[in-house]
């Protein structure tokens, strides 16, 4: 019987990390002051966030970022956005953006449920 618990209780664990697209899209609201997605996204106050699992740190064109963002190294995977987007300044010291971070790995599975639905285009996958 234990065994069905501990295999329920993995189950639910996993479900929970892959994150919740459309609760996703209510967190993103806490983004989109500055970040936008979707095919008519544009860079604003941030980049835009089309095409983001994948693609070098820095490197979204037109987009003018911090040096230290330029020159971080980092290629944005789930590991290191959910890394960063905790506490951006302590992922990228020196980076110009101004966000005190996402506080519950609910919210941050969720978000990425949501950001994992765009191409570089913007368009759902």
């Amino acid at each position: 019987m234990w065994i069905a618990g501990l295999a329920i209780a993995a189950l639910a664990t996993a479900a929970r990390a892959e994150g919740d697209a459309a609760a996703g899209e209510k967190v993103f609201l806490k983004c989109r002051a500055c970040h936008q997605v979707g095919e008519s996204a544009k860079n604003v106050v941030g980049p835009k966030l089309n095409g983001l699992f994948g693609r070098k740190a820095g490197n979204v064109e037109g987009y003018s970022y911090s040096e230290a963002n330029k020159n971080s190294g980092l290629t944005w995977d789930e590991a290191t956005f959910k890394d960063y987007i905790k506490d951006p300044k302590a992922k990228i010291p020196g980076t110009k953006m101004v966000f005190a971070g996402l506080k519950t790995d609910k919210e941050i599975d969720d978000v990425v449920a949501y950001l994992k639905q765009f191409d570089a285009d913007g368009k759902k996958k």
